[in-house]
Order: structure tokens, then sequence, then C-alpha cells
């Protein structure tokens, strides 16, 4: 009889070390886990992709490249149309995230460029 509780207390012990084992080790998944999301965190885009305001930012980026390189090839109607209309897809996007600085930003340069778009027109009338 003494032997089988000695067998039952070893089999106790060897349970015990065993679940604090597997408490320490599931603790250190959790701190893992916990970790690699906040890498996914830091480095997933901040901006949705396949969206509406997705393509919109990307065409008006186009637009905009495209009509500083146009103004600077001396086609300057050309050049100042498509920024405009550059400046009036970057206002939406700004509308879609909720970002004034965007807004702001483009309303200001756009409004400059129309302005100096429509004063050529006028002046070539």
């Amino acid at each position: 009889m003494a032997e089988e509780e000695t067998t039952t207390e070893r089999t106790m012990t060897k349970t015990g070390a065993l679940a604090m084992e597997l408490s320490k080790e599931k603790k250190r998944l959790q701190t893992e886990l916990r970790e690699l999301q906040e890498e996914f965190e830091i480095v997933k885009p901040t901006t949705p992709t396949g969206t509406v305001d997705w393509y919109v930012k990307w065409a008006s980026t186009l637009l905009a490249v495209s009509g500083i390189f146009l103004i600077s090839a001396g086609l300057l109607h050309y050049g100042q149309t498509a920024y405009v209309f550059s400046t009036l897809g970057w206002i939406y996007v700004g509308m879609v995230w909720g970002d004034r600085a965007i807004m702001i930003g483009s309303s200001i340069s756009g409004t400059a460029v129309a302005m100096n778009l429509v004063t050529g027109i006028v002046g070539s009338v």
C-alpha cells in the first residue's frame, strides 16, 4: 500500500510539473502571438486596396504626374487640365478618408492652377 501511495505521489508530481510547464509555454506563445500581431499592424498598409478611393488615388496621382510633365513640355493647357482633374480626385479621396490636409492642399493647388488655366484661355480669346 505504501508503494501505491508513492507511485501516486510521483504521478501527481509529474502531472503538476507538466501542468506548470504547459502553463509557461502557453504564456510564452501568447506573448509571441501578441508581438507578431503588433509587427503586422506596423507593416500592413494603412490605406484600403481595391476600393473606389484606391483607384481614384492612383488615377489622380498619374494625372498629377502627367500634368507636370505636360506643363514642362510646353503643353500648358493640357497639363493644367490634367492637374486640375487630379486635384479633384485627391479632394474626393480626402473626403472619403476624412483627411482635411489632403483636401486643403489639393483644393489650394487646384484653384491656383485652375486660375492660371482660365487666365490663359481668356487671354487667348
